[in-house]
């Protein structure tokens, strides 16, 4: 059982929440049994199958649940207090690393790294055709790209909009990647479940309850940043809003984070990581594009955050950045692209990841 009961051994045992540890070798009849009898103590029971163990996690209110009763049912383990409010997104409830399809064949979350690329914002379809294949050539395996801009200020550029998606349809027909683009709103939901291969939820709508809710009934991966000041179990907890509608198909973003430094955009929080990949199985990817705001400083942060255990990256690449309408500055050449590739192939094999 590894990390998960060495995880399990801090827990508090106060809380609402709990989690069933089965023995390595149960039967049916006794998981079927376990199940019963969290059920009488009105919950919901989710079984989590690993590699190693099988969890069953109460979902509502455990209090009523007689631990001593369940602990010594056959086939059950131990029985373990859950503190944290998150539960579909907690590592304790599922054990092993979900992996998740981007679409096209394309998935995070697994030994193979996964790169996404492409502009801050959609310009033109001349624009955003030859960064994708560009960034394709240099093995990114999804495109990113801004259809809808939240901007800090109502006068600077806010995208182009449906045709913004068209464009990035356009890209992805001859290149044959997913699309990752950001969702404003949830009238704009059912056009981006018909064109967008994973949705993005930005980090200003990170707390946005009800789009969040929307988009955990959606069928379509979610890509969710942490928002601008966000805590990681805020961040986390954003995550369960998505899930505990349905929706399973979480990736989460660390794109930095405001304090007080005002050299970079945002302060890259690479700590983040090791976290998440400790209290949580869903996998992470790194925007250190947005992180930093300067494009010299995205291939060493870009390398930093593959050490550290992140599961993809997503990097803002730009064939013209000195006259770019969004976020010039923070963005990398496709020939900058094509040079950190195999760097990023080196690190990732130290740590045993590939690109």
């Amino acid at each position: 059982m590894g990390r998960l009961l060495f995880s399990l051994l801090f827990l508090e045992r106060k809380g609402k929440s709990m989690v069933l540890i089965m023995k390595s070798k149960f039967t049916q009849e006794q998981l079927q049994e376990a199940i019963a009898a969290m059920e009488t103590g009105g919950v919901k029971v989710m079984v989590s199958k690993g590699s190693e163990t099988t969890i069953l996690g109460a979902e509502g209110n455990s209090a009523k649940l007689d631990e001593e009763y369940l602990s010594q049912l056959p086939g059950v383990e131990r029985v373990m207090r859950v503190s944290e409010p998150f539960k579909a997104a907690n590592r304790k409830y599922h054990p092993d690393d979900s992996v998740i399809d981007m679409g096209r064949g394309v998935t995070v979350g697994g030994k193979k790294l996964a790169v996404i690329a492409g502009p801050c914002s959609v310009e033109s379809e001349a624009q955003i055709v030859a960064v994708a294949q560009a960034v394709k050539e240099s093995g990114a395996v999804a495109m990113r790209g801004g259809a809808y801009k939240p901007r800090t200020s109502p006068y600077s550029f806010q995208g182009m909009g449906v045709e913004g998606v068209r464009l990035l349809m356009e890209a992805r027909e001859k290149t044959g990647m997913p699309i990752v683009t950001e969702l404003m709103s949830a009238d704009q939901l059912p056009f981006f479940e018909e064109c967008v291969d994973v949705i993005q939820i930005g980090a200003r709508n990170m707390q946005n309850f009800d789009l969040l809710k929307k988009v955990g009934r959606s069928k379509k991966p979610i890509l969710l940043k942490r928002g601008l000041s966000s805590t990681i179990e805020e961040w986390l907890m954003s995550a369960e809003y998505i899930m505990a509608e349905g929706n399973k198909n979480v990736i989460l973003c660390e794109r930095g984070i405001r304090t007080f430094e005002t050299y970079t955009r945002n302060t890259l929080d690479l700590s983040a990581v090791l976290a998440v990949k400790q209290l949580s199985h869903l996998p992470v990817v790194v925007d250190p594009s947005h992180a930093c705001g300067k494009a010299w400083m995205v291939e060493r942060m870009a390398m930093a955050a593959v050490t550290a255990g992140a599961d993809g990256l997503i990097i803002e690449v730009h064939n013209d950045p000195k006259n770019a309408l969004c976020d010039g500055a923070q963005s990398i050449t496709p020939q900058q692209f094509e040079a950190l590739m195999p760097k990023l192939a080196a690190v990732a094999a130290c740590v045993g990841r590939e690109i």
